[in-house]
């Protein structure tokens, strides 16, 4: 394998297309441990890392490997680490940390059949509100459900940029068949990749606060070791981040975080339409299902059946605002997951009971096929 940073057309596995999309946004430092099914990953930025100057860490468990790679943010790397559902819950806590002192870094869960150990080596999409509000308080976060493993690359890429301009850990979302698949990857050359920077501060060292902000609500970061002085404390803080113990810091502080992702919703939603100018019924999915869900439509249309496609690519935060508009024109919600029904009951709120909302759910192991969604299109309203 190369020396530098991969180019062209491969073929290439969904788990090792994430690593390229990690080395390819600028990432040079991962710590993390082994789990099925994201090894490959961890594999892949073990050979790959040294390579390019870069550092892999076998850390001793999932709270070090999250530790780990704020640490490493905070001096100025590109951050990242591979788990599945159990290594997640793990590292939540830290991830709570990450967000409440704005470090940037990347988090890749490839999903597998839940809960407890389940099922290692199969399919599964139910760690979706794990990911939402598995860490504790009141916070918001960004996470990215990819359907194909060229956008294992692609996405991964566009996580390090999300992270890096929101000062914010962000998930991908994976699943262990886009993991597992191998299909054809493009990977452009470099100078054909945006990158996205964190802020930097623009006043002298003796005029920096660490949490200070404009209307963007995102701070400056100060690396460490650059003669800024940059204190950082889970505990709420002020803007020297120095602990301050009351409510009105706390309102202060935790209604920032939220409002900074809030406040840039709509630069981070995307979602895919396919088919869904005329649809009388929209098929909501993501990750690998919704390639199942694309399937179903087509299928649908050629039935006579008007039905269309919503395929979720930030899954958080949650594009409701187009719920509620396609709630004005579906008379049918059909919600294909493999869970019991977790964005199903995200679409029933958003939807706000203007439209009725079924949906076609497995527990993990395999997956939901393109008939078993057709099936209940055809259950729509006359």
């Amino acid at each position: 394998m190369s020396n530098a940073v991969l180019t062209g057309t491969h073929f290439m596995l969904g788990d090792h297309a994430c690593a390229e999309g990690a080395i390819a946004a600028g990432c040079r430092f991962f710590a993390g441990y082994p789990i099925t099914p994201a090894t490959e990953i961890a594999e892949r930025m073990a050979r790959r890392l040294p390579q390019l100057g870069g550092v892999y860490i076998q850390m001793e468990d999932e709270l070090a490997s999250m530790a780990a790679i704020l640490g490493a943010s905070c001096g100025g790397m590109k951050t990242m680490t591979a788990t599945s559902g159990p290594g997640l819950s793990l590292m939540l806590e830290n991830i709570g940390l990450g967000i409440m002192l704005e470090i940037p870094c990347v988090v890749v869960n490839v999903q597998r059949g839940a809960p407890s150990t389940g099922l290692p080596t199969l399919v599964g999409q139910g760690d979706v509100m794990q990911a939402r509000w598995g860490s504790h308080g009141d916070y918001e976060i960004i996470a990215l459900a990819p359907s194909s493993v060229q956008e294992m690359f692609d996405f991964t890429v566009l996580a390090f940029n999300l992270a890096e301009r929101y000062r914010t850990p962000v998930i991908l979302l994976a699943d262990e068949a886009v993991g597992h698949l191998t299909e054809r990857v493009v990977i452009p050359p470099p100078e054909e990749i945006e990158l996205w920077e964190r802020p930097r501060p623009t006043v002298p060292p003796e005029e920096y606060l660490p949490y200070a902000t404009d209307e963007s609500l995102i701070p400056p970061m100060a690396l460490a070791g650059e003669g800024y002085f940059v204190h950082m404390t889970g505990l709420t803080h002020d803007e020297r981040g120095y602990p301050i113990i009351n409510g009105e810091a706390h309102e202060r502080l935790v209604r920032r975080l939220l409002e900074k992702i809030r406040k840039h919703a709509p630069e981070i939603i995307r979602y895919e339409e396919v088919l869904m100018d005329d649809a009388e019924v929209a098929v909501v999915s993501y990750g690998i299902t919704a390639r199942s869900a694309l399937r179903a439509v087509r299928e649908a249309r050629r039935q006579g059946i008007r039905a269309g496609l919503l395929r979720l690519i930030t899954v958080w935060p949650f594009p409701e605002d187009q719920i509620r508009e396609l709630s004005r024109q579906v008379e049918l919600f059909v919600v294909a997951e493999i869970n019991q029904g977790q964005i199903r009951r995200e679409v029933e709120r958003a939807a706000a009971g203007q439209v009725p909302v079924a949906g076609v759910h497995k527990l993990g192991g395999t997956l939901i096929t393109p008939d078993e969604i057709l099936e209940a299109l055809w259950v729509r309203k006359p």
